[in-house]
C-alpha cells in the first residue's frame, strides 16, 4: 500500500471514529472485518496518535480556525485537519508541505472546494507556528 492510499484510509478511520464511540482498536478490528484493510504501521500509528493527542490538537485546530468554533467545522474537514496535523505536530517522517499538500488533495476528493480552502489556510497558519 502506498502512503497516499495509507493516508487515505487513515482519514478514513479517523472520520469514522468522529461518529463512533467505539475505541480505536474497535473500529480498527471492525474496518479489518468488514472492508478487510490490513493496516500498515503508518495507519495504526497516525490512527491512534490522532486520539492519543486529540485535545492538543483540537486545541491547535480552534486557535487557528479564527471565527469559527470546532463544533461548526464539517465532520470532513475536521478529520482531514486532525491527520494533517498530527503529522506536522507528531510525525517528523513526512514534511509539512506533503501533509499540507495531501490534506487538501482529500478534501478535494471527500468534501467541498471551500473546506480545500479553509483546511489549506488553517494548515498554513498551523505551520507558520509549528
Amino acid at each position: 500500500m502506498t502512503r497516499k492510499m495509507a493516508r487515505e484510509e487513515a482519514f478514513i478511520l479517523i472520520f469514522e471514529k468522529a461518529f463512533n464511540d467505539a475505541t480505536v482498536d474497535e473500529i480498527l478490528e471492525l474496518a479489518a472485518e468488514v472492508r478487510e484493510l490490513e493496516p500498515d504501521d503508518y495507519i495504526k500509528t497516525v490512527f491512534s496518535g490522532v486520539f492519543q493527542n486529540i485535545d492538543c490538537i483540537d486545541g491547535i485546530i480552534s486557535e487557528n480556525a479564527v471565527g469559527w468554533r470546532i463544533e461548526r467545522i464539517s465532520k470532513t474537514a475536521l478529520s482531514v485537519l486532525r491527520l494533517a496535523i498530527y503529522e506536522i505536530k507528531f510525525y517528523d517522517e513526512i514534511p509539512t508541505s506533503v501533509s499540507i499538500n495531501e490534506a487538501v488533495e482529500l478534501c478535494k476528493k471527500y468534501a467541498t472546494k471551500e473546506d480545500a480552502s479553509f483546511v489549506n489556510g488553517i494548515l498554513a497558519s498551523v505551520a507558520k507556528k509549528i
